[in-house]
């Protein structure tokens, strides 16, 4: 290194659990002590002397924002998608961005299912019932009539480190795994999760569960809609904990209200919260969740750890611990790791 680490200029976009102020001491930190998004403006002025940028997902770090950063060398997201980064920008400027994956695995399929069990057993509607006290009947053969798990198809799309814990705790209920990936598993992977792979046309037809587990792209965007929603059965459910635009929502309020598919459970949307006029909310048959996917104290903890160990590794001259572009470090803004 040809400066000292003080010298690093580091902006934490808002307040994140973890040691991050501990981790990144060594640097001239910029740390809001502030829960509220910055705006694009406000964003843009911080970032024109900053080194290191640690941001989450309601930081859109895109050209303007990387082209105003002129001494920056990498962007650590607290997350481990980065859809709201311009990733290829970024590397093309020899600017780093890393991740924060695994840590948040187990989480994310926790309220996966926990989305998945709720829908089909109608537990949000059968707690309003109870609070607003509506509940006349002690007990009748076909009141709040759900849906069994044991036996039934869990279509998982994307059979990455979530997707794969997923399965685990669907192989509980004695649930059958479908997959559709980009790359087919191994035949032993398939084996040890019990999974059967298919095209995503013959996932959407066979499953009477899909569960969403890819990440944004532009070939991804809108992939469930109008179409894709008709193939499946009536009785099918959809869960997302991936990301929102993925979705079309409105064809999938269309569906659901017309009964095209029995119902929906869904923690993240195309625009974040969700809108007080969206025609989501009228819909007795979903379940939302306010994008908590990862929101457990242990996980987020460790979120912040790994997020600032990334972007310290980066300006220390030292390999991080998870790196998205591993292409940067041919646009020589930084030094290969040590």
């Amino acid at each position: 290194m040809t400066r000292s680490s003080s010298a690093k200029k580091v902006l934490v976009t808002r307040t994140f659990p973890g040691p991050i102020k501990e981790t990144l001491s060594q640097f001239d930190l910029n740390y809001r002590e502030n829960d509220e998004n910055l705006s694009y403006s406000e964003l843009k002025a911080l970032v024109k002397d900053k080194h290191g940028i640690l941001c989450s997902i309601p930081d859109r770090i895109d050209t303007g924002i990387l082209a105003a950063a002129k001494n920056l060398q990498v962007v650590s997201t607290y997350s481990v998608g980065y859809d709201h980064i311009n990733v290829e920008e970024a590397t093309k400027r020899g600017i780093a961005v890393t991740n924060t994956p695994d840590v948040l695995t187990d989480a994310t399929a926790d309220l996966t299912f926990a989305l998945l069990l709720g829908i089909a057993r109608r537990v949000a509607e059968g707690h309003n019932l109870v609070i607003q006290k509506r509940w006349k009947d002690a007990w009748s053969p076909k009141f709040m009539l759900g849906s069994d798990l044991a036996g039934k198809k869990l279509g998982i799309l994307g059979m990455g480190r979530i997707g794969k814990a997923v399965a685990k705790r669907a192989l509980g209920f004695g649930m059958k795994i479908l997959y559709h990936n980009r790359t087919r598993l191994s035949k032993k992977e398939e084996r040890s999760f019990s999974a059967n792979y298919r095209s995503f046309d013959q996932l959407l037809k066979e499953s009477d569960f899909v569960s969403i587990h890819i990440p944004l792209t532009e070939e991804t965007y809108h992939l469930i809609n109008a179409n894709t929603i008709a193939k499946m059965k009536k009785s099918s459910f959809l869960i997302s904990t991936a990301r929102g635009p993925i979705i079309d929502e409105g064809a999938l309020f269309e569906a659901l209200k017309k009964k095209r598919i029995a119902g929906a459970a869904l923690d993240v949307f195309e625009k974040e919260p969700l809108p007080a006029d969206s025609p989501l909310l009228s819909l007795n048959n979903i379940l939302l969740t306010p994008h908590i996917g990862s929101a457990a104290e242990g996980t987020r903890y460790k979120m912040g750890e790994v997020a600032a160990k990334n972007l310290a590794n980066i300006l220390l001259g030292k390999k991080p611990l998870h790196l998205v572009n591993r292409d940067y470090l041919k646009h020589g803004k930084s030094a290969k790791f040590s």
